[in-house]
């Protein structure tokens, strides 16, 4: 109800200054006054001082942006090809900002150079052949440079070759809202067959356990992998469109239902070390410096203060697959090859917990019924004398 009598007082408002408006404007009817419907040399002039005003401040902004912005960078690539995407990012970053710091500036000191004035009349020509061979040309040029190297640079990503087929690590990234789960591939690096129709109880991603090669395959929450041995990924999704976004891994692919989809990469960077680099320890104190003083006004409020923030890495949903997508995340670990190997060997296959899920209770023999009857007769007792 307030807000409604709120939302009327506002339109009234505005109705009433509305009137004043007209009533003003008529009380100006027979005097003497400028047309204020066209532009006069003094408006042109002011106007193209604005444009100056405002392609400084676009420069100014930009260079806040980076002062103030700039550590929010990711940083240290965590994959082998991480490097190349940095490089590809910091090529097509300075070509934009060399690109419209020149045209911006062009724009608007155009725009106050040929400002109107009374009398002056544009040059026109309807085409002008060397003007519009350079500016299309030259970006051709360029952009065609930039396309070439970019897909230069997927090829070398994407590309997996026999070799590394046979010294890789697959994993299968299973999405649905709002959650991730692993399958590690055994040995065979096979992956068991699939559906989602074979959905139940534990067999939360639809294994065919009934396929040989699902016999050693291992289902996990939490992403373990090891430095400097490359895991193909095969992806899936079970629902809608997600996307796996591994921001320091510099890695992304889309999770589509009804079909899978393939990334790989050769993680570089283990967690620990990671967590020592410079700017991830600056980020991490800048986060918890946040979070000491949130603390604070929580716990004044009778709440429990927030626990200090430690690095991971992230698989993300890069999609805006529902209500609780900002939630869809899972923790990924790099470890040594060891301690990897080791970590790996603790999960029991998803075979084995199945049958161990479904092998039914053995029944009681005679003498363990006359043992549990004895002992709840005793509890009988115990009660009775309490």
């Amino acid at each position: 109800m307030t807000s409604f009598l709120v939302f009327t007082v506002l339109v009234l408002i505005g109705i009433a200054v509305w009137q004043l408006t007209k009533i003003f404007d008529l009380t100006q009817i027979g005097g003497v006054s400028e047309n204020s419907e066209i532009a006069n040399d003094k408006d042109n002039s002011v106007n193209g001082y604005l444009m100056f005003a405002f392609v400084g401040f676009i420069y100014v902004f930009t260079i806040y942006s980076l002062y103030a912005w700039g550590d929010l960078v990711l940083g240290t690539p965590a994959s082998e090809h991480g490097k190349e995407v940095d490089s590809l990012m910091a090529i097509s970053m300075a070509l934009i900002f060399f690109v419209q710091t020149i045209t911006q500036y062009l724009l608007h000191y155009f725009a106050f150079k040929y400002r109107g004035k009374e009398g002056q009349k544009a040059l026109y020509f309807a085409d002008n052949n060397k003007l519009e061979a350079i500016w299309t040309i030259i970006p051709v040029i360029v952009l065609a440079g930039l396309i070439l190297y970019g897909l230069y640079t997927w090829n070398n990503i994407m590309f997996v070759d026999e070799e590394d087929k046979q010294d890789a690590i697959v994993i299968e990234l299973y999405a649905k809202q709002f959650g991730w789960e692993a399958r590690y591939a055994g040995d065979d690096k096979t992956l068991g067959k699939a559906n989602v129709r074979l959905i139940e109880g534990i067999n939360t991603l639809g294994v065919d356990l009934a396929d040989p090669a699902a016999q050693d395959d291992k289902v996990v929450t939490e992403l373990h992998l090891p430095v400097g041995k490359k895991v193909i990924f095969k992806m899936r999704s079970q629902d809608v469109l997600h996307s796996a976004y591994m921001p320091h891994f510099r890695a992304q692919m889309n999770c589509v239902p009804g079909m899978i989809t393939q990334f790989s990469f050769t993680p570089a960077v283990t967690t620990a070390d990671m967590r020592n680099d410079e700017a991830i320890v600056a980020k991490v104190d800048k986060i918890n410096k946040i979070r000491t003083k949130n603390s604070k006004k929580i716990v004044a409020e009778g709440g429990v203060a927030l626990d200090n923030y430690t690095f991971d890495y992230l698989l993300l949903c890069n999609k805006i697959c529902g209500a609780s997508h900002y939630n869809m995340q899972m923790k990924i670990v790099v470890d040594t090859p060891a301690d990897f190997k080791a970590w790996l060997a603790e999960k029991p296959t998803l075979a084995q917990q199945w049958k161990e899920a479904n092998t039914p209770a053995p029944a009681a023999t005679p003498a363990e019924a006359t043992n549990a009857v004895a002992v709840d007769s005793t509890k009988v007792v115990a009660q009775v004398i309490k």
